[in-house]
């Protein structure tokens, strides 16, 4: 009977042996927790047919996590996404939180700055636009330049229809008249004052510049009225 006993004395100890070594194991000495700040880009997805206007491009997001996978960690991995598929017209007030925000496994999200954005949504739209010709510099001999005709009138851009709205005409590439005392002909990129609204086509126009010489006499050839 007492060979019986030791027997299992000696399984049951070895057990616990067994057990206290997982145990020593398992909650040993455990990784330091630490905390790190990355300036991350926030990504839109605003409604088909909608824009945002100038929203913040970044925000900070502090991050928690073993200490290991902090200092490996790459600013790149980790992004902020705000998803605006059902928003509407107009004024929108979005609260940031860790489901805004993409992170490698095991990392945590302990706070977001700022934490709430003020968006504004446009519809986007296409139209025609008229161009003014922009001239710089002084012509040679007294001439005097005279209102220059463009072809084509008008290019069509596209962009926030609020914007596009306000615009009462979009503009060229200076054209230099130093050194012209004739008529002459130039070709001008189409430019928009405004970053947000897109120039479509034409991207280039052709300009027909007139300059007259003040108390010069007529060219017989030519029409008194003026007109060319």
């Amino acid at each position: 009977m007492s060979q019986f006993w030791s027997a299992w004395g000696l399984r049951l100890l070895a057990l616990a042996l067994a057990v206290l070594a997982w145990f020593i194991i398992s909650v040993g000495p455990r990784e330091q927790i630490g905390e790190t700040s990355v300036e991350t880009f926030v990504t839109y997805r605003p409604p088909e047919g909608f824009m945002i206007l100038e929203p913040p491009d970044r925000v900070r997001v502090r991050i928690s996590g073993p200490e290991s996978r902090l200092a490996n960690l790459n600013p790149l991995q980790v992004s902020v996404i705000v998803e605006l598929r059902g928003a509407d017209l107009g004024r929108q007030d979005i609260s940031l939180t860790s489901s805004n925000v993409v992170l490698p496994t095991g990392l945590e999200v302990v706070s977001i700055d700022p934490n709430a954005l003020v968006l504004q949504l446009d519809r986007v739209v296409s139209m025609l636009k008229p161009i003014d010709v922009a001239m710089t510099g002084e012509p040679a001999a007294g001439a005097v330049a005279q209102e220059p005709t463009i072809f084509p009138l008008q290019a069509l851009v596209t962009g926030p229809e609020s914007r596009i709205d306000a615009l009462t005409a979009l503009t060229t590439t200076p054209i230099n008249l130093d050194g012209h005392a004739l008529d002459f002909q130039a070709r001008a990129a189409v430019i928009s004052p405004d970053p947000l609204i897109k120039v479509v086509d034409p991207a280039m126009v052709d300009v027909d510049v007139r300059l007259d010489i003040p108390g010069a006499p007529l060219d017989a050839n030519s029409d008194p009225t003026g007109s060319r």
